[in-house]
């Protein structure tokens, strides 16, 4: 069972890689962290967070979004991130290699969070 951690604990993590055989978070485990990550969504029936954000203008959501790139990096588990109508943003984050949802999730989404406006 994973128990729901704090923002600032998933912030001191880093991601570990994964290539399958991590059980996924169930349903009520991910609502359950959600509830420590306000803004953050499931979707997918449950397989995937995704947060949505509206910027000033462009250039605001592209340094955003690049922010977002360059965590994904050092954390080696990258999300989807998306621009729409010039200043709509958005990211989906999920674990690839089993089609859900992982601790890598959560603490990738608050890393994210550290960073958002």
């Amino acid at each position: 069972m994973n128990t729901p951690q704090a923002a600032c604990d998933l912030t001191a993590k880093k991601c570990v890689p994964c290539e399958g055989g991590v059980p996924k978070y169930t349903r009520a485990e991910a609502e359950a962290q959600l509830a420590n990550l306000p803004g953050w969504r499931l979707t997918h029936d449950g397989e995937r967070i995704r947060r949505d954000w509206t910027f000033k203008n462009f250039r605001e959501a592209i340094k955003f979004l690049n922010n977002c790139g360059a965590i994904a990096e050092r954390e080696q588990h990258h999300p989807d991130l998306h621009l729409e109508g010039y200043r709509n943003a958005w990211v989906e984050i999920f674990t690839h290699a089993i089609g859900g949802l992982s601790e890598n999730d959560f603490i990738l989404a608050a890393k994210i969070d550290a960073v958002a406006p």
